[in-house]
C-alpha cells in the first residue's frame, strides 16, 4: 500500500485563548478503523472537524486521499465528498423524506440527475437497512433510524473515509445496536473509519487501533487489547479504569 489515506501533522487549534489541539499527528491507513477515546474536552471532536475543515486548523497539515485539505486552491466541497461525516445530531431536513435527505447532496454537490440520485439514494438506504423507509420523514422514524439515514446520506457520495463524531450518544440505549451494526457492516466492506465514541465494547471488538487523547494531544495509541488491558501511560490507565467502573 502507498502512504496513509489520512495524514494529519502538527495540528494545532486555538479558540481564542483556548488551545484545544496541541500538535496532533495522526496517520490512518486505508481500510483501517481508528477509534479515538478520551475525556470530554480532550479535543477529539475538534480533531475530526479539522480533518474535513469544518474547523480551520490554526497550524499544521492535513492530506486526505492525496488532497491537501488546507491548500487554498483545494475545492473544499469537492474534497468533502471523499470524507463522509456523521454527527451526534442527525441534521436531517424535517420536511424531506429519508430519500430526499439522502439524495440532496448527490444532486446539489455531485451533480447527479434526479433518477441517478434516487437510484444511489435507495441503494444507500438499503445498505443501512432502511430500504422500506425511503418515503418516511424524520418525524416518522426513530432516533436510530434517523441516524442510519444520516449514515446513508454520507455513504451515498461514496466517500473514501468516514468520520463518526459520537454517532450514538443522542440515542436511547436500545437504538444504539442498530447504528453500530451498520458501522460494523461498513467496516467489513472495507471503509476507512475514524470514530469518536464512548461505545467501548464496539472499540474493543471492531477497532484496529485505539487512540487516547487528553488535553489536546495524543497520549497513547495501539491495538484495543493493549490500550484496554495494558495501557502504558498513567493518564490512559486512569481513564480506562474510570470508564470500566461505569
Amino acid at each position: 500500500m502507498n502512504g496513509p489515506i489520512v495524514d494529519a501533522r502538527g495540528l494545532h487549534k486555538h479558540f481564542g485563548a483556548l488551545h484545544v489541539l496541541r500538535g496532533v499527528d495522526l496517520k490512518v491507513a486505508e481500510r483501517e478503523l481508528v477509534f479515538v477515546i478520551g475525556p470530554s474536552g480532550s479535543g477529539k471532536s475538534t480533531l475530526l472537524r479539522c480533518l474535513n475543515r469544518l474547523e480551520e486548523p490554526s497550524a499544521g497539515r492535513v492530506v486526505v486521499d492525496g488532497i491537501d485539505m488546507l491548500d487554498p486552491r483545494t475545492d473544499i466541497n469537492h474534497a468533502r465528498q471523499r470524507i463522509g461525516m456523521v454527527f451526534q445530531s442527525f441534521n436531517l431536513y424535517p420536511h424531506m423524506t429519508a430519500l430526499g435527505n439522502v439524495t440532496l447532496a448527490l444532486r446539489k454537490v455531485a451533480g447527479k440527475s434526479r433518477a441517478e440520485a434516487d437510484a444511489l439514494g435507495r441503494a444507500a438506504l438499503e445498505r443501512v437497512g432502511l430500504g422500506d423507509r425511503a418515503g418516511h420523514t424524520p418525524g416518522q422514524l426513530s432516533g436510530g433510524q434517523q441516524q442510519r439515514v444520516a449514515i446513508a446520506r454520507a455513504i451515498a457520495l461514496e466517500p473514501r473515509v468516514m468520520l463518526f463524531d459520537e454517532p450514538t450518544s443522542a440515542l436511547d440505549p436500545e437504538l444504539v445496536g442498530s447504528v453500530l451494526e451498520v458501522m460494523r457492516s461498513l467496516r467489513e466492506s472495507g471503509m476507512t473509519m475514524i470514530v469518536v465514541s464512548h461505545e467501548m465494547g464496539f472499540a474493543r471488538n471492531a477497532a484496529d487501533r485505539v487512540v487516547f487523547m487528553d488535553e489536546g494531544a495524543i497520549v497513547e495509541e495501539g491495538p484495543p487489547a493493549a490500550i484496554f488491558a495494558k495501557p502504558t501511560h498513567e493518564r490512559t490507565r486512569a481513564f480506562i479504569s474510570q470508564i470500566q467502573r461505569h
